[in-house]
């Protein structure tokens, strides 16, 4: 089993240059070492698995639940015996990553597709690690990529080449056509990570259907830049999905307060909407390191609403 594993793997990396080669490697190694050290506890808290399974009937020990006893067995034994029970762990993952021009943006060291693919290999590897298998759409404003649900290592790999290599054919982006999609191909109820920036409109009411069919999570990676401006004068700015640029002068307070604005305003909107459709929310900025702590206090107040 490891050396076909091993076999897979370098099938898919052996067509790879080196430089990308150890970006995915480098990847593999941090998501790892993060899932082994804190991560994968709080997800299997955040995200239970679809019930209760009977596994053995063993003596009762002081302590135990009484509500567990088997009285059957404790009548035969004429001592009580209690039922354990695990739990159904395997659930399935899918990532619905956004991979259109507008996430080729980043003020400092990463763009927010880099990011997103950062995010998607960490939860990837902490499904795995859970037992859970693990499905891929990748999206701009078609269906570029689909990759079924699937168990094991050389899986997770795969997962995190596709989207780091990925060129999407077109610029834009259309989130309707992507849930739509998953609607057709995951019948069941699955767990789904939305990675995205949401700079998509007319969304809303294709949004809520799919939160009502799985369990959704919008992980919305912004960047600073997004957020307000830096006054240095005259700058242009162009739209990466539409190639429409507007030169703008940063020193106008106008300008720069009405940006900001405009962009609360946004965030303000999406995060309504999430909430109305009962799907969580994850607010993640590419020029931020911490993004593990965000998904980690996400997962500590899912478990507490449970």
């Amino acid at each position: 089993m490891a050396q076909a594993a091993a076999t897979e793997r370098e099938d898919l990396t052996g067509a790879l240059p080196p430089e990308l080669f150890q970006k995915i490697k480098s990847i593999q190694i941090r998501t790892q070492r993060t899932v082994n050290d804190v991560f994968a506890g709080e997800y299997e808290s955040a995200f239970k698995g679809r019930g209760m399974e009977f596994e053995q009937v063993r003596e009762y020990h002081p302590g135990d639940d009484i509500r567990h006893i088997e009285w059957n067995v404790t009548a035969r034994m004429s001592a009580p015996f209690v039922k354990e029970h695990r739990e159904e762990r395997e659930l399935t993952v899918m990532l619905v990553v956004d991979v259109s021009s507008s996430g080729a943006f980043g003020s400092v060291e990463k763009l927010k597709n880099e990011v997103a693919a950062e995010i998607a290999a960490l939860l990837a590897y902490t499904a795995i690690k859970s037992n859970d298998r693990v499905g891929l759409i990748i999206f701009s404003d078609r269906i570029e990529h689909f990759i079924p649900p699937k168990k094991g290592r050389s899986h997770v790999w795969r997962v995190i080449r596709d989207i780091l290599t990925f060129r999407p054919m077109l610029r834009t982006t259309d989130l309707v056509g992507a849930l739509e999609y998953l609607n057709k191909v995951t019948r069941r109820r699955s767990v789904t990570f939305v990675i995205s920036d949401f700079l998509d409109s007319d969304f809303v009411d294709q949004f809520r259907v799919t939160a009502r069919r799985h369990d959704v999570t919008a992980i919305a990676v912004g960047d600073r830049r997004e957020e307000g401006l830096p006054r240095i004068g005259l700058i242009e700015l162009e739209d990466a999905e539409t190639g429409e640029s507007i030169l703008i002068d940063t020193y106008d307070r106008n300008v720069t307060d009405g940006f900001s604005v405009l962009s609360e305003d946004d965030r303000s909107r999406l995060t309504e909407l999430f909430r109305a459709a009962g799907a969580g929310e994850v607010r993640i900025r590419a020029d931020d390191r911490s993004y593990v702590d965000a998904l980690i206090s996400y997962f500590h107040a899912r478990e507490k609403r449970r």
